[in-house]
Parts: C-alpha cells; sequence; structure tokens
C-alpha cells in the first residue's frame, strides 16, 4: 500500500501542477472526490496526571494513505465528510529499555481509520481554508524482540481528531492541500490472534500529523 501511495502521490502532484494554473483562475470545492496523502506521524504519551509515561518518549514515522470526501460549496463557503485509511512506519524502539515509550510495550503502528466532517471558508477564488474533527481508530501492533510484528496481535485504540488546512483548487479538477491533525485516544482494548480481546481500558495516548495531499474532484 505504501509504494502505491507514493507512486500515485507523485505521479498527481507531477500532473497537477504541470497544468497551466494561470488559465484557471477559479477552481471547484463541490461534489465528491478522492485523493492520496503523505507526510509526518508522531505517537506520543498524553500529558497530564492521568499519564504515568514520560511525554518526552514516543514513535515518529512516515505516514501514508487515501481519503475520500464529498463537499458542498455554497458561495465562500464549503461543508463536507470525508473518511480515510493511513498506515505510518512510526515504532517503538527495539531497546528493550524503552520499549514502554508509549505504555503499550513494543508495538508498531498500524492502520488507522477516520471519519468526520469539515468546513471551510474560501479565501481566494481557489483557495481555502478549512477545520476538521471526527472519530479516528488506530491499531498498534506487539512486536516480539526481533522488531517482527506477531500477526493478529494488537491493541485497538479509540479517540477523536481535530485538524486544520489549506487546500487550493489546481484547474477545475484537481486539488493539493497541505494540513496539521491531532488526534487523541482515550480508550483501548487487546485483541488477539483468535479474535478474543480484552475489555476496554482507560489509555491517554496523543497523535501529532502534518501531511501534504493531492486529489481529484469528480
Amino acid at each position: 500500500m505504501r509504494k502505491l501511495v507514493l507512486t500515485a502521490l507523485a505521479a498527481s502532484t507531477a500532473a497537477a501542477f504541470a497544468a497551466p494554473a494561470m488559465a484557471q483562475s477559479t477552481g471547484s470545492f463541490d461534489g465528491p472526490r478522492v485523493g492520496v496523502i503523505a507526510g509526518y506521524d508522531g505517537l506520543r504519551p498524553g500529558r497530564g496526571s492521568d499519564s504515568s509515561i514520560s511525554s518526552d518518549n514516543g514513535a515518529d514515522g512516515f505516514l501514508y494513505g487515501v481519503d475520500a470526501g464529498y463537499d458542498h460549496q455554497m458561495g465562500r463557503f464549503v461543508l463536507g465528510a470525508e473518511g480515510e485509511i493511513s498506515g505510518s512506519t512510526a515504532k517503538t524502539a527495539d531497546d528493550p529499555n524503552t520499549s514502554d515509550a508509549l505504555g503499550f510495550g513494543r508495538v508498531k503502528a498500524g492502520r488507522d481509520l477516520y471519519a468526520g466532517v469539515r468546513a471551510g471558508y474560501l479565501v481566494g477564488p481557489s483557495t481555502m481554508l478549512y477545520a476538521k474533527g471526527g472519530y479516528t481508530n488506530a491499531r498498534l501492533d506487539l512486536t516480539a524482540n526481533n522488531g517482527t510484528t506477531e500477526t493478529g496481535q494488537h491493541f485497538n485504540l479509540d479517540g477523536y481528531r481535530v485538524g486544520a488546512g489549506v487546500e487550493q483548487a489546481i484547474g477545475s479538477n484537481t486539488y493539493a492541500k497541505l494540513e496539521y491533525r491531532y488526534s487523541n485516544y482515550g480508550n483501548a482494548r487487546l485483541e488477539y490472534a483468535n479474535g478474543a480481546n480484552t475489555d476496554n481500558f482507560n489509555v491517554n495516548t496523543d497523535r501529532h500529523e502534518v501531511v501534504a495531499g493531492v486529489g481529484f474532484r469528480f
């Protein structure tokens, strides 16, 4: 999936910026859309009295994924719904002394699902500033001492995401965007290879992401 997203991102970016932007002075922010995203991903223990793990610890990596949505433009205002699935290379260190860096043991970031809404305002004919928010479900895959993933054993985390960004219409159908997102996960459960899982327990895990994306609007 990572190679596919990177290839699509590079191809879409090249095609988008190759178009004569001066000839297309006004873009549309209405209708269904689909795109690819890539950027920085950082997992951190949450701050506060309910977290016993130092917030200086964490796991950083490269985020990649695909998203889709539907927007409705009303003059300068835009309202929409969106969904996303992404992966990440972030993982805790293989050093046993730091295996509890996130409070989950030695783990690697798995797939992340997001569903939410966004609201935007056009600051120019082809430029929109927007804010977003919704539900996110993340997976942390348990890894063995040699750092390989133990298939079927992972933590499932539930939380919320908020963010803000800017989207630039390039031509009448293509767009590029840049956004920052913050996620907080407050519930988690351990799921085993046989499908069984523990009850939910409280956690406090933060996620900071800066992503760029390109896409096509139908």
